[in-house]
Order: C-alpha cells, then structure tokens, then sequence
C-alpha cells in the first residue's frame, strides 16, 4: 500500500478537522432546544423562497465563469492542497479513483444537513442584519463581504467574490420582509432564501457526485 505524502496527509488533517466540526454542529442541531429552531426553518419554506434558486445560481455560476478566469482570482488554498470545490463539501482529488471520491462528499453532505439551517440564519444576523438603515453602496459592499468570506473555507477567491450575487439576492429578500413586518420577519425570511439556496446546491453536488460514481 503506498504511503501518503505530507500533502495528502495535510489534506485528509483538514478533512477530519472539518469532519468534526460538522459532527459537533450536527449534534447540537438535533437536540433541544435547537432541534425546535431547525425544524421550523425547515417547515417555514415556501415556493417564494424556492422558485427564484435557479435564477440565483445560475447567476452566481456565470460569475464564478468570469471571474474565475482573472489571474489570480482562481487561487484557493484548498484546491491548491488538491481539495475540490470547498472544504465543507469533502471532496478531493486525493481521494480520486477510490470509493472515498464518493463516500467523502456524501459523508459531508449528511453531516451539514441538520445544521444548514444554523449556518444560514448565523450568516443573515452577522451580514444582512440592520440592512434596511444601510446606504446602497454599503448594501453592495456587504453582499461583497458576504461572498469573499466564503474564500476562508477554500472557495477560489473568484468563486467566492461570485457568492456576492447571492449575498444581493438575500438582501432584496431582507428588505421586503422588513417591509412586512420589521426585523425578526426580514431574518427569517432572508434565512429562508439563504437555506433554500444552500440546499440546492448541495442537491446539485450529490448529484454530481452520484454521476461521477
């Protein structure tokens, strides 16, 4: 059996941080009184949350497209240890042409679920909160934070900068929620478009996934 590299082991280090994390966020999302949150943001999704996905990630892949093209723009640290994608995902080129290629990413997918809507509603409180006092150009430059953050867990620094449209998108929704009925209706309804677009990206990564099986 051939032995691993320092960077394959660096890799799979990083792999089994991250597994952990998500274990323990898992955890935590399933029992009281956490599990009550997660369920209702689950329950609390509808078509106007879901219809508009498609739009969104079309926009934002055809972002990452040109972006991703600039010099520079395509660098991430973890592609550039042999990760794919994100760290989040699990999925690796160290891991290719072996049942981990798939097992990994699947692993991680059924470790984030329970916690999806967690990591959604903590994002909206720490970049869309307050919003509806916020200037236009202070709206776009916090849809730019929101999106070059994502660089942190290995997204390429173009792919990430892309993550911008989405972070516009959940603002708009923010902003009519507000509109409806102040804050606490502006952040749920924001989580619930952020947690409606997180799931369908991960529906599109398990599908890419079982295809590539």
């Amino acid at each position: 059996m051939p032995s691993l590299s320092p960077l394959d082991a660096v890799t799979f280090a990083v792999l089994a941080f991250v597994g952990l994390r998500l274990v323990a966020v898992a955890r935590r999302a399933v029992r009281p009184p956490l599990r009550r949150e997660v369920l209702s943001l689950w329950r609390g999704i509808r078509l106007r949350h879901v219809l508009p996905v498609p739009f969104v990630v079309a926009a934002v892949a055809t972002s990452a497209y040109v972006l991703l093209g600039v010099p520079g723009l395509d660098f991430g640290w973890w592609s550039a240890i042999g990760g794919q994608g994100n760290v989040v995902t699990g999925s690796t080129e160290r891991a290719a042409g072996t049942a981990l290629e798939v097992l990994l990413p699947l692993a991680f997918v059924v470790l984030l679920v329970p916690g999806l809507p967690l990591f959604a509603a903590a994002e909206e409180r720490a970049f869309r909160l307050g919003a509806e006092g916020w200037s236009t150009s202070r709206r776009i430059l916090q849809g730019v934070a929101f999106g070059a953050v994502h660089a942190i867990v290995g997204i390429p620094i173009g792919g990430a900068l892309a993550l911008s449209v989405g972070g516009w998108w959940f603002t708009a929704v923010y902003l009519w929620g507000f509109r409806r009925g102040g804050r606490p209706v502006a952040l749920r309804e924001a989580t619930l478009a952020h947690l409606s677009y997180n799931a369908a990206v991960l529906s599109l990564l398990v599908a890419s996934v079982v295809l590539t099986a």
